[in-house]
């Protein structure tokens, strides 16, 4: 059998917007996401082995992506792996997709379907704390919703800060490097996206204004956060599910264990947000902070990955 490869090039022709748009689809159409089959974790000697199923109809598929923290060392890519998408009915397979690029469009979409529900068209003020394909990702994502005025960039690394500093004036955006020690520039921000791999928190929540979004997509383990328990305390707290998120979001987890947060006060799901059931039953919430988090899912990937399929098809 001969299985279209569909690779980099065919996934990116979708765009951030044609993601956006199959993920806003999929839950408009009814998908709940917290009936998504739970995604199945592997210790393998060069990382993690994540292996996320998903079904609808008309559809099945499979992501099989590797997390590999000591790849970007020797000038790899941090994320593999490969999907499989299978017909409905027979589960005959139908194409084969890049699994590192799917991720990679997926994840701001999942994102920036959020901001599509949360913020307002003008963004005066991007914070975005990450240097990586995801970060890239994500700024691609927020420009294709929304006007930006500003971005601030905070990284460890200077010349990886300087070089999305200057990708960023290329898109035509104010862009400037930050602090990444102090992270003040929250104070001032409209949204503040965390793109990063690290486990501990990046900046003091207490700074971020009501009214403000905040994104983290970075961590997807229980002992693992990028926003603190003062952040998360006075939020209004979205999640792609909660099933998921109470199993893997360390970023919600850390502060339960704290005792200053319960799973009664999330907000809602994703689905509660886009078909608009938050703002209709709990609109003085939106008056906080707003926080998004996301620890990916694979109703997600299959709902972008479909996409892309149709879209290639000839």
């Amino acid at each position: 059998m001969n299985l279209p490869l569909l690779g980099a090039d065919d996934i990116k022709a979708l765009g951030p917007a044609g993601a956006v748009d199959a993920l806003e689809s999929a839950l408009s159409g009814g998908l709940d996401p917290e009936t998504s089959p739970a995604r199945h974790h592997v210790t393998v000697p060069g990382g993690e082995l994540l292996i996320m199923p998903a079904t609808t109809q008309r559809l099945t598929g499979v992501k099989i992506a590797g997390v590999a923290p000591g790849n970007p060392a020797h000038d790899l890519p941090r994320i593999t792996g490969s999907y499989l998408l299978l017909d409905g009915p027979t589960l005959l397979p139908i194409a084969l997709l890049d699994g590192a690029a799917l991720t990679t469009l997926r994840t701001p979409a999942v994102s920036a379907l959020a901001i599509r529900h949360l913020t307002e068209p003008l963004l005066r003020h991007l914070v975005l704390f990450g240097t990586g394909p995801q970060a890239y990702g994500h700024l691609a994502a927020v420009l294709a919703e929304r006007r930006v005025e500003r971005v601030t960039v905070l990284g460890r690394t200077t010349h990886r800060v300087a070089a999305l500093v200057e990708h960023a004036r290329q898109l035509g955006v104010d862009a400037r490097a930050g602090d990444s020690h102090e992270a003040e520039e929250v104070a001032t921000a409209d949204l503040v996206l965390c793109c990063t791999t690290s486990t501990t928190p990046l900046f003091d929540g207490t700074l971020v204004p009501d009214g403000a979004t905040v994104v983290a997509v970075g961590s997807h383990t229980p002992d693992a956060r990028e926003v603190d328990t003062a952040l998360v305390s006075r939020s209004a707290v979205i999640v792609e599910s909660r099933t998921a998120a109470l199993s893997e979001a360390g970023d919600l987890l850390i502060p339960m264990a704290e005792g200053a947060f319960s799973a009664e006060d999330i907000a809602g799901n994703l689905a509660d947000l886009v078909t608009g059931r938050i703002l209709d039953e709990k609109p003085a919430a939106l008056e906080r902070p707003r926080f998004f988090k996301s620890v990916g899912m694979g109703w997600e990937d299959l709902a972008v990955a479909a996409a892309v399929h149709r879209k290639s098809a000839p």
